[in-house]
């Protein structure tokens, strides 16, 4: 409990002194005289690894700190990143003295969601910008709550919907806005596919793994290898399902290609019918998502995927009064208005993760502006937060995208905010 309070303390440190942390070179100063932006890493068990073997790929970045709450990721991604660029980062458990030490010009975070808030406003307050992977938050208010500090920090910060490089989802929005698919009538969004699953039953975690730290300011919970590392994406308290984790992809998708803000009106339904006592949220859902111009449909199954139609298990479908059109991160198809004719295929080959570190190092270096800012990502994110809270409440959500509130409906409200485990505090005041 000590150690979580030093963290407390460190992450709401005095506005003073974030000033004074904000003092380093500008990351378009270092551009301009050619030396490489020092950046660190927060979680490298996975996907933090991921985003900085891209931005390595990329070039002019020096990793120069990592940090994670398994000394097993330290040692591993250090010895990985030292082959990778010609020396060892340091190694932290903390991020917060990571940053203090390093002094970064940016930060990639590839924590588990329910870190990213705290993560990123401590960056925010030292003046660093950063590369927030996806989904931006675990609950509407932190999301809320971030948007207004990185507008006030003037940070530069990319969430990590890497689909907004796809080629394929470009062409189907040029596609849809020329006419030629006639009104859009409805989107079905779907990713189904068969989930791993390990050992749930509680145990104690790795001798290597501090899990108090871990769990952060959600709930404590019982470790077993199935909340664990990787495996909390299906997990309630973290991850809080494929939905939120794995869906809010082309769920981003569909709102850049068809120009959607938030819905109006959510229902959902579903359970967990395959795994039950294994994951903690739906293996089997369905999400009715209200928008202004547009329904959208979003289904999953987490078994028997790939026992039929394996080619549109992953993906947008566009129903248009004059064509459908099916697309997924790296193809799309036109389908032709009662199947007359043949369905054309576009191949659109492209590396998403590549191309989205790229733009964010561009925009770093105040050549490009961001695919992704704080405020799209915050509400592709919502977006799916508020199928949950629909799920969860079992209620019809009607939500006002521009108050950002629940409407008559206080057990849906209360799930917009998830309280903080003590000592750590929620970012959103209202």
């Amino acid at each position: 409990m000590a150690d979580n309070r030093r963290q407390f303390l460190a992450s709401t440190a005095s506005a003073a002194a974030a000033t004074a942390a904000m003092v380093h070179t500008s990351p378009i100063a270092r551009a301009a005289d050619g030396s490489k932006l020092k950046a660190v890493v927060l979680g490298v068990g996975w996907y933090g690894m991921v985003d900085a073997k891209a931005a390595l790929k990329v070039g002019g970045v020096d990793i120069a700190g990592i940090c994670d709450v398994d000394s097993e990721h330290l040692e591993q991604s250090a010895a990985e990143l030292n082959k990778l660029q010609g020396h060892r980062p340091q190694t932290f458990a903390d991020h917060n003295e990571m940053l203090d030490k390093v002094d970064p010009d940016i930060a990639i975070i590839g924590t588990p969601p329910h870190w990213h808030s705290l993560q990123l406003i401590d960056c925010l307050n030292r003046g660093i910008d950063v590369y927030c992977e996806k989904p931006l938050t675990y609950d509407v208010r932190e999301g809320q709550a971030l948007v207004k500090a990185v507008n006030d920090s003037g940070r530069v910060v990319q969430v990590g919907f890497q689909r907004r490089q796809s080629q394929a989802f470009a062409e189907v929005k040029q596609f849809v806005e020329s006419g030629k698919a006639g009104r859009i009538v409805q989107a079905d969004v779907q990713i189904h596919y068969k989930a791993g699953t390990k050992d749930a039953a509680p145990q104690n975690p790795p001798s290597s793994l501090d899990w108090d730290r871990w769990c952060g300011p959600a709930p404590k919970i019982a470790y077993s290898p199935q909340v664990g590392h990787k495996s909390w994406r299906l997990e309630k308290t973290t991850g809080h399902g494929h939905l939120v984790d794995w869906g809010i992809h082309n769920i981003d998708a569909t709102r850049m290609m068809m120009n959607l803000d938030l819905p109006t009106r959510i229902t959902a339904d579903g359970g967990i019918y395959q795994y039950d006592g294994i994951i903690t949220t739906p293996d089997t859902l369905s999400v009715h998502f209200e928008f202004d111009s547009m329904p959208v449909v979003w289904r999953h199954r987490l078994w028997g995927a790939t026992e039929a139609d394996p080619q549109y298990k992953n993906g947008v479908f566009l129903f248009g009064e004059d064509a459908t059109i099916f697309t997924s991160d790296r193809q799309w198809m036109l389908i032709p208005k009662n199947n007359k004719g043949d369905i054309e295929v576009h191949d659109a080959p492209v590396d998403l993760g590549g191309k989205h570190m790229a733009n964010f190092l561009a925009a770093v270096r105040g050549q490009e502006s961001l695919a992704c800012p704080i405020e799209q990502g915050f509400r592709s994110t919502a977006t799916v937060q508020l199928g949950m809270v629909a799920y969860e409440s079992g209620t019809t959500v009607h939500f006002d995208p521009k108050t950002l509130n629940v409407k008559g409906n206080d057990d849906a409200a209360a799930l917009l905010r998830r309280e903080y485990r003590a000592p750590y505090q929620h970012p959103y005041q209202a």
